[in-house]
């Protein structure tokens, strides 16, 4: 469970930098990956029984989070939402091979599933920063 306590305190830190510095891109973002990570917790199957086979819940929640990143990267004037798009894609093939393959490891399956949140994450709050960090350098007054 370590794996869940770091992972939620980098989304929420991650997430809540992006809510209060970021604009419309980011915040969406941000919002969908809170809405995401709630959801899947909902929809997971119990401990014992989790990745043994095709986590319908899951996938579907995963579908939903690439639609709307998509959505954001469709309309965004900035490239790091279609990085964002690309890697949930990546996730959301992990539900097409364990449907494809059932007898792909539950592990394996786990790690598919999950490896790309802390990237996602890294790559908001690096597109959150730089938006931030632009946002302040043309407010500031010019020399004189």
């Amino acid at each position: 469970m370590p794996y869940l306590n770091y992972f939620h305190l980098v989304l929420f830190a991650v997430c809540g930098f992006a809510l209060i510095a970021g604009k419309s891109d980011e915040r969406w973002v941000a919002l969908t990956c809170l809405t995401a990570s709630l959801a899947t917790r909902l929809f997971i199957s119990p401990v014992a029984d989790r990745y043994a086979g095709l986590e319908i819940g899951v996938a579907v929640v995963d579908l939903a989070t690439l639609a709307a990143f998509t959505a954001v990267a469709l309309r965004s004037e900035r490239f790091w939402p279609l990085w964002i798009s690309g890697l949930q894609l990546t996730t959301s093939l992990a539900h097409i091979f364990k449907a494809m393959d059932g007898s792909l490891f539950p592990i394996a399956y786990a790690a598919a599933g999950r490896f790309w949140g802390y990237p996602i994450l890294i790559i908001l709050a690096v597109g959150t920063w730089r938006r931030f960090s632009r946002d302040r350098r043309n407010r500031a007054p010019a020399p004189i």
